[in-house]
């Protein structure tokens, strides 16, 4: 067949689904075509205006004085909010505090093992965080200091993120099944001070190290002047001379903690390319203008209600676990579900079970584990309620026609709309 036959046939084979027409609901709350055409219009004429009236959603201490400017060199052609003040942990937090909802759920925690885990209230998270922070004060961090994280998929991962978001500290996240040369060479390259990581890491019913590692690697970062451990497993594990339990830097310690000022410009975190091109390089991600990215497409993209119960299944160490895991999520206000361990432990079905049991509205995975699953038939997932669902995403690779199509016929009942992302755009097909 001719390059030419084969594109004719793809065209004579294209399906269009309409998820608006078989869910009304959807249409009442959601962006309309026409709608998100006309946005997206306004943003590219009036740029300033656009962004500037998207920048309300914010809470700012001190207001910026202009929404853009362009300065010199190719590296970084322009500067978001100027002069303006606010903090990253102050509009995740507190300010859905001070609207009442500190009662909300914050954080879903479901552990690798099955029905195990924690739920965090903002009035919770809230008061983890400021004991992290006042812990890092206490060991003499201030805003600009760096740290390293290096933990599984568990709650004092976001805690952490956010306690350096409060005192302006740069946090620095290596994903969790790097290596501990992966973990040096970014200490390295950043100049931290702490080092976070656990005793272990649990994963599909096994342990792997993490302290074992770092007691390898330790005496060759010597910018590292404490290593915080969170006891995820409870298994000895080695040590070294350098560090503190996680669970005795916070005991005793105050759970209030005025969040740092912060200039719309301030690094916020570093985040490292993987390094399958060369050698990793830090992504220096800014204050207001990152933040209010991630809130509004967040916001925007997946039509994110209150009430909603959001899922992302990435892992924080990629910069979609940081944006639709925890800041994204947790500036809108939106209850987000953590996931330490994998959709096919103890079975197939962990993610239809978590499904059911919390009520998840949103569901935004990515291609490879849809495949991953399908090939296990719909049986595991026709077993259980997922009449919750509202809104499907995919993220990370395009996805293939065959797993778009079982994506949307069995898990989305051909109801809901399916996003489908790859960070830098945004598509929605509908």
């Amino acid at each position: 067949m001719s390059k030419e036959e084969k594109i004719a046939t793809v065209l004579t084979e294209t399906r269009v689904f309409d998820p608006v027409k078989l869910n009304p609901e959807f249409a009442k709350t959601g962006l309309s075509f026409d709608e998100y055409k006309e946005m997206w219009k306004r943003s590219v004429e009036d740029l300033e205006g656009f962004w500037g009236e998207q920048a309300q959603s914010l809470d700012w201490f001190e207001p910026y004085e202009k929404v853009w400017e362009r300065t010199s060199g190719d590296l970084f052609p322009g500067r978001w909010f100027i002069g303006g003040k606010l903090n990253v942990s102050y509009n995740c937090i507190d300010r859905h505090i001070k609207a009442g909802k500190g009662d909300k759920l914050a954080i879903i925690w479901e552990a690798d093992e099955p029905w195990k885990g924690r739920t965090f209230t903002f009035d919770q998270l809230k008061s983890e965080v400021c004991k992290v922070a006042n812990g890092m004060k206490k060991l003499g961090l201030k805003k600009g200091d760096r740290v390293t994280i290096w933990l599984p998929m568990i709650p004092e991962l976001a805690i952490i993120m956010l306690a350096c978001a409060r005192l302006g500290v740069i946090h620095s996240i290596v994903f969790g099944g790097f290596s501990k040369e992966a973990v040096k060479d970014r200490i390295g390259d950043s100049n931290s001070k702490l080092l976070f990581t656990s005793d272990e890491t649990a994963r599909a019913g096994k342990t792997y190290p993490k302290m074992a590692d770092v007691a390898q690697i330790i005496d060759e970062v010597p910018t590292i002047e404490h290593v915080i451990v969170v006891k995820r497993t409870g298994n000895e594990v080695p040590h070294t001379n350098k560090d503190i339990w996680y669970h005795d830097l916070i005991e005793g310690i105050s759970e209030e903690c005025e969040p740092e000022v912060m200039d719309s410009e301030d690094t916020l975190f570093i985040l490292y390319t993987s390094g399958t091109t060369g050698k990793p390089k830090g992504v220096k991600h800014t204050t207001a203008g990152y933040l209010l990215y991630t809130s509004f497409s967040h916001r925007v993209a997946f039509n994110i209600k209150e009430g909603d119960i959001w899922f992302c299944t990435a892992d924080v160490g990629w910069i979609t676990g940081h944006s639709y895991i925890v800041y994204g999520p947790l500036a809108n206000g939106a209850t987000t579900v953590m996931f330490e361990g994998v959709p096919t432990y103890p079975d197939v079905s962990r993610f239809w079970d978590m499904v059911e049991t919390y009520k998840i509205t949103h569901f935004y995975t990515a291609p490879t584990a849809i495949r991953s699953i399908m090939r296990y038939g719909d049986k595991p997932v026709l077993g259980h309620d997922l009449s919750s669902l509202k809104v499907l995403g995919t993220v990370g690779e395009p996805i293939n026609p065959e797993a778009w199509t079982w994506f949307w016929r069995i898990i989305g009942k051909e109801k809901c709309p399916i996003i489908d992302t790859y960070w830098q755009k945004i598509q929605a097909h509908s």
